[in-house]
């Protein structure tokens, strides 16, 4: 991320790919893990801390089970250049553990941050550690006084669940979740969530995210749901409402690291815990004042303003691009029109036929951003001082939304049709920027839905106007496409014990960007992994500079690309560190 900002931009001339300079495991469970998830590696992770001449990196070990993420264990590693070698010097043994199992969500992320001459690292029962960086050793734990039980112990379901971020004064920010101690993580309310500022002398605030924002629904207050599945097609009919659910505890997102801008302002994200979906549909974006008081809060869904029929919400929704009719208000609509059928009659993943335009089929009003536990989505405070913010939507693909918002209101501003599980990367140039982010139009998982009967799997066959393709998409200030790079390699490839590389055609549609987070250099170069194993080097324009495979990645986490003060690129893939350069 870089900076508080979470731009992933440096003041750097990133090296040439030319070859693979180091090559670290990090995650030697990553085939138990693949093994309990269909081939999927569905956990987040850290992005190399690169001080000068040293690294700071994650690590993991224990065993991977199903139930719960505890059997694991996280560690931090300072790794140093040592001539061509990067050689460790050192592990920390943190005791953190993340909430949930394999059945709750993706594996959340163990994150530290360097700050005042130490490491910050996170800890057990919503606690960080301060480590000293010669030689590995804790210093101090610290944790805030209601955190702790009676008798002095940490809270066993209390947890440290962001990133940590430190602002250009030195003080560390950090989400923490306290939940029940009994059951799975959606089966009960949440209890409470804060954000914790510590500053660089260890004195420690907390801000309660409960009732901060008087705008959001209460725990026991019924919020809109979604459609049963035993209504599809959706929307039921052009007038349906959805039935209301409880909302559940209005508490912070995981794995959103707080945005710190210029100004001290802070940017964090929540959601209501349940149930799992629709609580993920009530989500808000906050600015925090320095001091811990809330400056706005504003609403990822949009605001509930009735619509043109009964106990409707049609006109309260941000995006306009969902159910295709046909006409005009359908133009960015993904979807194939309303009702429409291959020549066997086979529906091709349409809405119903009569649904209003650019509704979203699962609540018949207007697409707002979710927040999923999945996802790693993090603020973005832009040079202008507006905000981005990747948010999930599943009516286009699965695709989701970057959302911008203005920062002095919070108010709404604009909209790209991609924003799922990324943190955008900003380019500053010529008095103004750039935002990069990847750009999935995913295939393989139905347009709408998880049934193939409305939602047929294949998008390609079944929308040839919006197939699977996969891009690196760079866009202006206000999100127009300034231009885009389209990954059209087919082939899966295999590094042989000799070096040498056998490869296979067998994705005709290209591969993903796996890069939640990519990295810029001063001249806009952009380096972003990929699915498919290479991590690639973009010039402005969107034209191929230089790509370098380092292994194959399929189904490989979303993880971040990141540049040392020497220009080395660092990558991740399939739980292993790599660093490319000249």
């Amino acid at each position: 991320m870089q900076n508080p900002q979470h731009t992933g931009f440096l003041n750097v001339v990133g090296q040439n790919l030319n070859k693979i300079l180091a090559n670290i495991v990090y995650d030697p469970l990553v085939p138990d893990e693949q093994a309990h998830n269909g081939g999927d590696l569905l956990a987040h992770y850290q992005v190399p801390l690169v001080e000068g001449n040293d690294v700071y990196m994650e690590s993991k070990a224990g065993s991977y089970t199903v139930g719960t993420y505890a059997t694991q264990t996280w560690h931090q590693n300072k790794f140093t250049w040592q001539g061509k070698n990067l050689v460790k010097l050192w592990t920390f043994d943190s005791d953190w553990v993340p909430p949930g199992g394999q059945a709750d969500f993706w594996e959340p992320v163990y994150h530290a941050v360097l700050a005042n001459g130490y490491l910050y690292d996170p800890g057990f029962g919503g606690s960080i550690f301060k480590v000293n960086k010669s030689n590995g050793a804790a210093i101090t734990r610290l944790i805030p006084a209601q955190f702790l039980n009676p008798d002095g112990s940490l809270q066993s379901h209390t947890f440290t669940v962001s990133p940590l971020t430190a602002d250009s004064s030195g003080n560390i920010y950090y989400n923490v979740l306290k939940i029940h101690d009994n059951g799975q993580f959606y089966d009960h309310d949440a209890i409470d969530s804060w954000l914790v500022k510590v500053t660089p002398t260890d004195a420690i605030s907390v801000l309660s995210y409960t009732g901060l924002n008087p705008a959001a629904p209460n725990s026991g207050d019924l919020c809109a749901g979604t459609f049963s599945g035993a209504d599809l097609p959706f929307p039921p009919s052009p007038t349906a409402v959805p039935p209301n659910v409880v909302c559940g505890l209005q508490r912070v997102g995981l794995n959103v690291a707080p945005a710190i801008a210029p100004d001290g302002t802070i940017y964090s994200v929540t959601r209501a815990h349940l149930p799992f979906i629709e609580g993920a549909r009530h989500g808000y974006l906050l600015a925090i004042n320095p001091n811990l008081t809330l400056k706005w809060a504003t609403s990822l869904r949009g605001n509930d303003a009735p619509g043109p029929f009964p106990g409707s919400y049609l006109n309260g929704g941000y995006f306009h691009d969902g159910c295709n009719d046909g006409t005009p208000a359908s133009d960015g609509s993904m979807l194939p029109l309303n009702g429409a059928t291959d020549t066997n009659g086979n529906l091709l993943g349409g809405c119903r036929a009569g649904a209003r335009a650019g509704v979203d089929p699962a609540t018949n009003r207007y697409g707002g951003g979710r927040v999923l536990d999945d996802e790693s989505s993090t603020p973005t405070v832009a040079p202008d001082g507006s905000v981005l913010f990747g948010a999930y939507s599943r009516y286009n693909y699965a695709q989701g939304h970057l959302m911008r918002f203005a920062g002095a209101n919070g108010a709404f501003l604009q909209a790209y049709t991609f924003g799922w599980d990324s943190t955008v990367a900003v380019y500053q140039h010529d008095g103004t920027y750039s935002v990069v982010i990847k750009d999935n139009h995913y295939s393989g998982l139905g347009s709408y839905c998880n049934v193939a009967t409305f939602c047929p799997t294949d998008r390609s066959a079944t929308n040839p106007a919006s197939p699977e393709e996969y891009f690196v998409t760079q866009l202006s200030p206000t999100l127009g496409v300034e231009w885009k790079f389209k990954n059209t390699n087919t082939q899966s490839c295999t590094r042989n014990p000799d070096g040498s590389i056998t490869c296979v055609s067998d994705h005709p549609n290209s591969f993903e960007w796996c890069v939640n987070g990519a990295a810029i250099d001063v001249n806009g170069v952009v380096y972003a992994n990929s699915e498919d194993g290479n991590l690639f080097a973009l010039n402005q324009g969107g034209t191929l500079k230089q790509k370098i495979f380092q292994q194959l990645a399929l189904g490989a986490a979303y993880t971040p690309a990141s540049l040392g003060g020497d220009g080395k690129i660092y990558s991740q893939n399939a739980g292993h560190l790599f660093v490319v350069g000249k």
